[in-house]
């Protein structure tokens, strides 16, 4: 059977949750989700939305009060704060993206601008050895492709030909070189 692709679900970040390997962590969430269902609807876990994150309908009755707005999204469950801090940061993260395509990064510019951080060549960094500078680039390469530019896991497994599990792991490794060698992908 062949899953069906929608653009908007992380299926590779929702995998490694449950297992490293591809087919254990199908299984796994597989046997969660029998789990939930087998346990039936449950009421703080049914509707919801703005009713219930503003505290039932007095909550809701305070907020037609003038003056009291409260931010809502039906995609999300939460408080207005709440709701607000994941729309902010996912504004964020789209304007960066947008930012990055309209300088022109692609794959090949952050391969580059990877080999120009760490001070080597750009074909060290998609080398297949295991040297301390190809193994510490790799990571580096995944998450500024993946998490700042918004290439697919998919995509960078087809260019650099390694495990969809090992893209994402090494994508949380490269958040942390970043920060660690304070490393940024615009150059400037």
């Amino acid at each position: 059977m062949r899953a069906l692709v929608r653009p908007w679900q992380n299926i590779e970040y929702v995998l490694e949750l449950f297992s490293e390997h591809e087919r254990e962590a199908r299984r796994q969430y597989r046997k969660f989700v029998e789990k939930g269902i087998s346990e039936g609807r449950r009421p703080e876990l049914v509707g919801g939305g703005l009713l219930r994150s503003s505290g039932g309908r007095w909550g809701l009755k305070e907020l037609r009060k003038p003056c009291v707005r409260g931010k809502e999204d039906e995609r999300i469950l939460g408080n207005s704060d709440f709701v607000e801090d994941v729309l902010r940061l996912a504004n964020e993260a789209f304007e960066e993206k947008y930012e990055l395509k309209s300088l022109e990064y692609d794959f090949d510019r952050v391969i580059s601008r990877v080999a120009e951080s760490m001070g080597m060549d750009p074909k060290e960094v998609t080398a297949f050895g295991k040297s301390p500078q190809t193994v510490k680039a790799r990571p580096l390469l995944c998450f500024w492709a993946h998490r700042k530019l918004g290439t697919t896991t998919t995509e960078i497994v087809r260019r650099r030909k390694i495990a969809q599990a090992a893209t994402s792991r090494l994508s949380k490794r490269g958040e942390q070189i970043e920060k660690e060698c304070r490393f940024d992908l615009v150059d400037g």
